[in-house]
């Protein structure tokens, strides 16, 4: 198999196994007009078997996005063929609009234009909550 290096782009790699069509449809990848790689099941010294995303255009990675899903992806930007940043992410402290609140006497549920925020309530199990109703939020 051939996948030709990026020149000018993103790299999303150590995405964990099975996760890379949920990074996809976060991002709107399908909106972009350019080549996508993407690779499932690579094989990985570090993590037994990993996804990788290879975007062949720079634009606005929504990190706090990427890290709720996976917070082990690691984001490389090529520019001119060479990697010049690799970003390591982590938890987001908040999330807006990535969840929807379950508890149907939310205010967001009444309230359409309301975004949806959640903070994060425990880091271990990967709990977020419901800035207007506290109701828990637990990330598949």
């Amino acid at each position: 198999m051939r996948i030709d290096s990026i020149v000018n782009g993103i790299v999303l790699d150590h995405i964990t196994a099975g996760k890379v069509m949920e990074v996809y449809n976060a991002l709107h990848l399908e909106k972009l007009n350019c080549s996508i790689a993407i690779l499932k099941n690579v094989r990985s010294n570090k993590m037994g078997k990993k996804d990788i995303l290879k975007i062949d255009n720079d634009f606005d990675v929504d990190l706090d996005v990427i890290g709720y899903i996976d917070p082990n992806i690691t984001i490389s930007i090529i520019r001119d063929g060479k990697t010049v940043e690799k970003k390591h992410l982590q938890l987001p402290a908040r999330i807006m609009n990535v969840e929807k609140c379950r508890n149907p006497r939310c205010i967001t549920s009444i309230e359409q234009d309301l975004d949806q925020e959640f903070y994060l309530a425990n880091a271990e199990k990967r709990i977020y909550r419901c800035i207007y109703c506290d109701t828990k939020v637990e990330h598949r």
